[in-house]
């Protein structure tokens, strides 16, 4: 399972007004870039704060900079 970021320029738009979070949030793409995990415990294996939702779904939410941001992702 790879990640396909459809909107990039929305999260480099939050950094550019956001500064703070540029670190962990940039930490955060380079990751998603290059893995690819082959079940959901891999996402869990890689980001252990994540949170995969509920049974059958696709979502994470991908707990960032400590939980100061959250990413659901589908």
């Amino acid at each position: 399972m790879k990640v396909h970021l459809i909107k990039i320029q929305t999260l480099l738009h939050y950094l550019q007004n956001n500064s703070q979070s540029k670190t962990s949030i940039n930490n955060w793409i380079n990751v998603i870039k290059y893995v690819d995990w082959k079940k959901p415990s891999d996402i869990i294996n890689t980001f252990n704060t994540a949170d995969i939702l509920g049974k059958n779904t696709n979502r994470v939410v991908f707990n960032i900079g400590g939980n100061k941001y959250r990413l659901i992702c589908k």
